[in-house]
Protein backbone atom coordinates (compact mmCIF):
# COMPACT_ATOMS: atom_id res chain seq x y z
CA UNK A 1 0.00 0.00 0.00
CA UNK A 2 0.98 3.36 -0.54
CA UNK A 3 2.52 5.47 1.59
CA UNK A 4 1.02 8.65 3.08
CA UNK A 5 3.53 11.93 2.26
CA UNK A 6 2.03 15.10 3.63
CA UNK A 7 3.72 18.70 2.65
CA UNK A 8 2.24 21.32 5.02
CA UNK A 9 4.15 24.56 3.04
CA UNK A 10 3.84 28.46 2.88
CA UNK A 11 5.22 30.01 -0.45
CA UNK A 12 6.22 32.69 1.77
CA UNK A 13 9.28 30.84 3.16
CA UNK A 14 12.33 30.39 0.40
CA UNK A 15 13.32 26.85 2.00
CA UNK A 16 10.17 25.69 1.79
CA UNK A 17 10.40 27.13 -2.20
CA UNK A 18 13.74 24.80 -2.44
CA UNK A 19 11.85 21.39 -0.94
CA UNK A 20 8.30 21.90 -2.93
CA UNK A 21 10.77 21.79 -5.97
CA UNK A 22 11.58 18.44 -4.95
CA UNK A 23 8.67 16.93 -3.19
CA UNK A 24 6.65 15.39 -5.99
CA UNK A 25 9.95 13.90 -7.72
CA UNK A 26 10.57 11.91 -4.30
CA UNK A 27 6.45 11.02 -3.97
CA UNK A 28 6.76 9.64 -7.43
CA UNK A 29 9.92 8.06 -6.86
CA UNK A 30 8.88 5.99 -4.00
CA UNK A 31 5.03 5.94 -5.22
CA UNK A 32 3.96 7.58 -2.46
CA UNK A 33 0.51 9.77 -1.94
CA UNK A 34 1.24 13.57 -1.96
CA UNK A 35 -1.41 15.58 -0.13
CA UNK A 36 -0.93 19.38 0.02
CA UNK A 37 -1.60 21.04 3.32
CA UNK A 38 -1.32 24.77 2.86
CA UNK A 39 -0.47 26.70 6.20
CA UNK A 40 0.15 29.79 6.99
CA UNK A 41 3.25 29.75 8.97
CA UNK A 42 2.71 33.43 10.46
CA UNK A 43 0.17 31.83 12.81
CA UNK A 44 2.41 29.02 13.84
CA UNK A 45 4.98 31.35 14.74
CA UNK A 46 2.85 33.34 16.56
CA UNK A 47 1.21 30.17 18.09
CA UNK A 48 4.50 28.05 19.13
CA UNK A 49 7.71 29.56 17.46
CA UNK A 50 8.31 33.24 18.39
CA UNK A 51 11.70 33.07 18.27
CA UNK A 52 11.96 33.82 14.54
CA UNK A 53 10.76 37.00 15.54
CA UNK A 54 13.45 37.63 17.96
CA UNK A 55 15.87 36.22 15.66
CA UNK A 56 14.83 38.80 12.97
CA UNK A 57 15.34 41.73 15.40
CA UNK A 58 18.41 40.51 16.65
CA UNK A 59 20.27 38.28 14.78
CA UNK A 60 23.20 36.63 15.46
CA UNK A 61 25.79 38.63 12.73
CA UNK A 62 28.08 35.57 11.98
CA UNK A 63 25.00 32.90 11.41
CA UNK A 64 23.01 35.27 9.60
CA UNK A 65 26.07 35.82 7.02
CA UNK A 66 26.39 31.97 6.98
CA UNK A 67 22.45 31.58 5.99
CA UNK A 68 22.54 33.99 3.25
CA UNK A 69 25.74 31.84 1.73
CA UNK A 70 23.49 28.71 2.61
CA UNK A 71 20.33 29.38 1.29
CA UNK A 72 22.13 30.21 -2.45
CA UNK A 73 24.49 27.68 -2.16
CA UNK A 74 20.77 25.35 -2.24
CA UNK A 75 19.62 27.09 -4.85
CA UNK A 76 22.38 26.82 -6.88
CA UNK A 77 22.08 23.01 -6.48
CA UNK A 78 18.40 23.22 -7.24
CA UNK A 79 19.20 25.46 -9.88
CA UNK A 80 16.72 28.16 -8.95
CA UNK A 81 16.78 32.64 -8.30
CA UNK A 82 16.25 33.29 -4.64
CA UNK A 83 16.26 36.59 -3.73
CA UNK A 84 18.08 37.22 -0.44
CA UNK A 85 15.21 38.35 1.84
CA UNK A 86 16.92 41.79 2.48
CA UNK A 87 16.62 42.71 -0.89
CA UNK A 88 13.08 41.63 -1.57
CA UNK A 89 10.77 44.34 -1.83
CA UNK A 90 8.86 43.10 1.25
CA UNK A 91 9.91 40.45 3.41
CA UNK A 92 8.25 38.99 5.53
CA UNK A 93 4.96 39.26 2.80
CA UNK A 94 1.59 38.18 4.12
CA UNK A 95 0.98 35.13 1.64
CA UNK A 96 -2.50 34.71 3.16
CA UNK A 97 -4.65 35.27 0.31
CA UNK A 98 -1.88 33.25 -1.93
CA UNK A 99 -2.49 30.58 0.65
CA UNK A 100 -5.87 30.06 0.18
CA UNK A 101 -6.08 30.56 -3.50
CA UNK A 102 -3.81 26.78 -3.87
CA UNK A 103 -7.21 25.64 -2.13
CA UNK A 104 -8.89 27.05 -5.48
CA UNK A 105 -5.87 25.69 -7.56
CA UNK A 106 -6.24 22.34 -5.77
CA UNK A 107 -10.13 22.04 -6.60
CA UNK A 108 -8.93 22.12 -10.51
CA UNK A 109 -5.79 19.85 -10.31
CA UNK A 110 -3.59 22.79 -10.75
CA UNK A 111 -1.88 23.51 -6.72
CA UNK A 112 1.38 22.45 -8.28
CA UNK A 113 1.51 25.04 -10.95
CA UNK A 114 0.08 27.39 -9.15
CA UNK A 115 1.84 27.00 -5.69
CA UNK A 116 5.04 26.96 -8.13
CA UNK A 117 4.08 30.59 -9.68
CA UNK A 118 3.63 32.01 -6.78
CA UNK A 119 6.93 30.94 -5.18
CA UNK A 120 8.51 31.98 -8.22
CA UNK A 121 7.02 35.12 -8.57
CA UNK A 122 7.78 36.11 -5.19
CA UNK A 123 11.24 34.86 -4.66
CA UNK A 124 12.37 34.90 -8.33
CA UNK A 125 10.86 38.04 -9.65
CA UNK A 126 10.62 40.19 -6.38
CA UNK A 127 6.73 40.69 -6.40
CA UNK A 128 4.80 41.68 -3.37
CA UNK A 129 2.23 38.40 -3.83
CA UNK A 130 0.14 39.98 -1.08
CA UNK A 131 -1.20 42.24 -4.07
CA UNK A 132 -4.38 41.60 -5.82
CA UNK A 133 -2.73 42.78 -9.46
CA UNK A 134 0.25 40.42 -8.48
CA UNK A 135 -2.16 37.60 -7.63
CA UNK A 136 -4.12 38.15 -10.94
CA UNK A 137 -1.05 37.86 -12.92
CA UNK A 138 -0.52 34.35 -11.08
CA UNK A 139 -3.88 32.89 -11.39
CA UNK A 140 -4.04 34.25 -15.30
CA UNK A 141 -0.85 32.18 -15.75
CA UNK A 142 -2.04 29.10 -14.04
CA UNK A 143 -5.32 29.25 -16.32
CA UNK A 144 -7.57 29.35 -13.02
CA UNK A 145 -10.74 31.96 -13.69
CA UNK A 146 -10.29 35.29 -11.68
CA UNK A 147 -13.82 35.81 -10.60
CA UNK A 148 -13.88 32.46 -9.00
CA UNK A 149 -10.40 32.97 -7.21
CA UNK A 150 -11.06 36.25 -5.75
CA UNK A 151 -14.82 35.41 -4.84
CA UNK A 152 -13.57 32.12 -2.48
CA UNK A 153 -10.66 33.63 -1.21
CA UNK A 154 -12.56 36.07 0.49
CA UNK A 155 -15.27 33.28 1.65
CA UNK A 156 -15.07 32.56 5.31
CA UNK A 157 -14.97 28.37 4.46
CA UNK A 158 -11.49 29.15 2.35
CA UNK A 159 -10.56 31.06 5.44
CA UNK A 160 -11.42 28.10 7.46
CA UNK A 161 -9.54 25.73 5.43
CA UNK A 162 -6.39 27.74 6.02
CA UNK A 163 -6.57 27.88 9.74
CA UNK A 164 -7.25 24.18 10.21
CA UNK A 165 -4.59 23.06 8.47
CA UNK A 166 -2.53 25.75 10.23
CA UNK A 167 -3.87 24.52 13.61
CA UNK A 168 -3.53 21.15 12.63
CA UNK A 169 0.10 21.23 11.97
CA UNK A 170 1.04 23.22 15.73
CA UNK A 171 -1.60 20.23 17.51
CA UNK A 172 0.97 17.68 15.79
CA UNK A 173 4.34 19.01 16.79
CA UNK A 174 4.89 21.32 13.57
CA UNK A 175 6.87 25.09 14.58
CA UNK A 176 7.55 26.21 10.86
CA UNK A 177 7.85 25.30 7.03
CA UNK A 178 8.31 23.20 5.24
CA UNK A 179 6.87 20.65 7.61
CA UNK A 180 7.11 16.75 6.21
CA UNK A 181 5.14 13.73 7.98
CA UNK A 182 5.38 9.95 6.00
CA UNK A 183 2.65 8.11 7.71
CA UNK A 184 2.67 10.33 10.42
CA UNK A 185 6.57 10.80 11.11
CA UNK A 186 7.22 14.37 10.98
CA UNK A 187 10.42 16.44 9.20
CA UNK A 188 11.64 19.50 8.95
CA UNK A 189 13.12 21.76 6.47
CA UNK A 190 14.05 21.25 3.26
CA UNK A 191 17.56 19.63 4.23
CA UNK A 192 15.62 16.53 5.70
CA UNK A 193 14.17 15.44 2.53
CA UNK A 194 17.01 12.49 2.50
CA UNK A 195 15.15 11.54 5.65
CA UNK A 196 11.94 11.82 4.09
CA UNK A 197 13.20 9.46 0.92
CA UNK A 198 14.50 7.00 4.11
CA UNK A 199 10.97 6.95 5.66
CA UNK A 200 9.27 6.17 2.31
CA UNK A 201 11.68 3.63 1.65
CA UNK A 202 11.67 1.23 5.06
CA UNK A 203 9.29 1.12 7.14
CA UNK A 204 9.32 1.46 11.22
Amino acid sequence: MAKKLEFFYDCSSPWTYLAFTRIEEVAQRHGADLVWRPILVGGVFNAVNPSVYESRERPVKVKARYYKKDMQDWAHLYKLKITDPAALVIFPVNSVKAMRGAFVAQEHGKISPYSRKVFETYWGDNRDISKDEVLRDIVRATGLDEAEYFGKIALPEYKEKLKANTDELIERGGFGSPTMFVEGDMYFGNDRLALVEHALVHTH
